[in-house]
């Protein structure tokens, strides 16, 4: 009522309005991405303004492109989102787990419990089911030649939630491939390493890995080969353009000579540059039937392209920064910035280097490297929407199986862990409780259900027959997931089901806390300000 003096423009949600207001909308958001979760689940399609059509099932995705009105619902979306950006995976399971959280907490608080009492509670069986985790997790031993086996299950568990399931196995051993080829030891793998490339043409099962590189241009000269075998590369950031002078000057001649030693000048340091090329291709292909590919990063003028063609060298301009990078650490050698020096261990190899016209695009593959740490997923469909939904399940896949590497550890999942989880809080954390926080910690464990419910769910199945199940088994000490096609309990070890470590424990740590912040919530005031701008 103070408020109301105050602005009289304000409005307020008072105590029950706002916490209502608060569970809806996590209901609300729940309801929209959890017939998403897992391989049996649906697709969203979006329709944006001007029409345009985007298929998905995933929720990173999902929760990025909508237009959410409700600021409970976009804390929500954008705590999930971070948990993409964090671990790659999880973003559906966070919200419905955050959504389940405030739906089991609306029953305690209808019958008049505080929530104070449900957030201790909440924080309590947070604590108790990380420490299970640590209990719960299978250690995996990477060294320096990882088992290929695990990283292919953890792969496949993700691209099947994504994918239909031919697809998805034959991006697995892709996936694991190029992660393992970029991966260096004792160093950090850098994900970027993978170039991601699309091209439309063919179907989705022509999707392959390319040991080497796959560039979106081709060379700018008619003449040039279009297809090359054992190739010296050269990768360079030289101008090989003719550059206009930084300040304003005139230059006068009287007749055409003066003209043409003008012009022959002005050319001579580009061609000086071009001729210290030219003579390190002679050095190295000299009587051997090898050839000379050049890819430089700035540009290449017309008669620096013709005397480079002359001389039988494939020259390609204007490659991004990233595949430079990339470049060196597929065929070896190493970046020059100068020709000055130029020696023949600057060249990196290539065995075939070719090049694909496709409509009016042109693609450079460069391909049979000797030791490559970087790789090309050329990723090939029919249309555009195919294209994007491979492409955010490879980059999902590629992020599982990097988090397994640097987890060294791997969850048993099809809902195994939820369920395991919420036994050990309600047999054993729950009894080492006083008071009213026990029903807290109930409201936790019931919570985290909403995984296997979810599951048997969208599969077609009876979700209080499922739990009935799997409850009965963790019951006689038996570990075991939902098998989605019968209903049935399954061991996930060996069905080989298996999930991030670290993405489970992101969504334990993430949902309780936005859940207890949301639930604390007695006034929502939008006063008439806009809050973005500082006053």
């Amino acid at each position: 009522m103070s408020l109301r003096v105050l602005n009289p423009n304000a409005e307020v949600l008072n105590k029950s309005a706002a916490l209502h207001m608060n569970i809806n909308a996590a209901k609300g958001l729940q309801d929209v991405l959890k017939s998403n979760l897992g391989p049996k689940g649906t697709i969203k399609m979006l329709v944006g303004g001007a029409g345009d059509i985007k298929l998905t099932k995933d929720g990173n995705t999902l929760l990025k492109e909508m237009q959410i009105q409700n600021p409970t619902a976009i804390m929500i979306a954008r705590t999930a989102v971070s948990q993409d950006d964090i671990s790659g995976d999880g973003t559906t399971s966070t919200v419905i787990f955050i959504g389940e959280l405030m739906k089991q907490s609306e029953r305690y608080i209808g019958e008049g419990m505080h929530p104070r009492v449900l957030v201790d509670g909440f924080e309590i069986a947070k604590r108790a089911t990380l420490q299970f985790l640590e209990k719960f997790k299978t250690p995996v031993a990477m060294g320096n030649e990882p088992d290929k086996e695990i990283l292919k299950m953890v792969a496949r568990t993700t691209l099947r939630t994504k994918l239909y399931e031919a697809l998805a196995d034959q991006l697995t051993d892709i996936v694991v491939n190029s992660v393992l080829c970029v991966r260096k030891p004792d160093e950090h793998i850098d994900l970027f390493m993978v170039e991601i490339m699309h091209m439309r043409h063919k179907f989705d099962v022509n999707t392959r890995l390319v040991e080497g590189l796959v560039l979106d241009h081709g060379s700018r000269h008619p003449d040039m080969k279009r297809r090359a075998e054992n190739c010296y590369i050269l990768t360079c950031n030289v101008s090989l353009e003719y550059e206009k002078s930084e300040i304003n000057s005139g230059f006068f001649y009287s007749n055409a000579e003066q003209r043409e030693a003008m012009i022959a000048a002005e050319r001579h340091s580009v061609d000086e540059r071009v001729k210290k090329i030219i003579e390190l291709k002679n050095k190295v292909c000299a009587g051997t039937g090898n050839n000379f590919v050049v890819i430089n990063q700035k540009g290449i003028d017309p008669p620096s392209l013709h005397l480079l063609q002359l001389a039988g060298i494939i020259a390609l301009r204007r490659a991004k920064r990233r595949n430079m990078e990339r470049l060196v650490l597929a065929c070896g050698g190493e970046a020059v910035n100068s020709v000055d020096d130029l020696t023949p261990d600057c060249l990196g190899w290539a065995g075939l280097v070719y090049e694909h016209v496709l409509g009016e695009d042109k693609y450079t593959f460069v391909e049979n490297v000797k030791n490559p740490h970087s790789c090309t997923i050329l990723i090939n469909g029919p249309n555009d929407h195919t294209i994007a939904q491979i492409k955010d399940a490879v980059r999902d896949g590629l992020r599982a199986v990097k988090n397994t590497i640097e987890d060294e550890a791997v969850v048993l999942g099809a809902g195994a862990f939820e369920v395991a989880a919420r036994q050990y809080l309600i047999n054993e954390v729950k009894k080492t409780v006083q008071g009213r926080a026990q029903l807290g910690i109930e409201a936790f464990a019931d919570a985290l259900l909403v995984v296997p419910k979810t599951l048997a769910e969208n599969s077609g199945l009876d979700t209080q027959d499922v739990i009935i199940g799997l409850t009965g088994e963790h019951d006689r000490g038996n570990i075991v997931g939902l098998n989605h096609q019968t209903g049935e309990p399954m061991d996930p070890q060996m069905e080989g089901i298996f999930d991030n470590y670290s993405v489970k424990r992101q969504i334990i740590n993430s949902g309780p806390v936005i859940s207890s912040q949301l639930l604390l919530v007695d006034e929502v005031i939008r006063a008439g300000r806009n809050m973005r701008k500082p006053t």
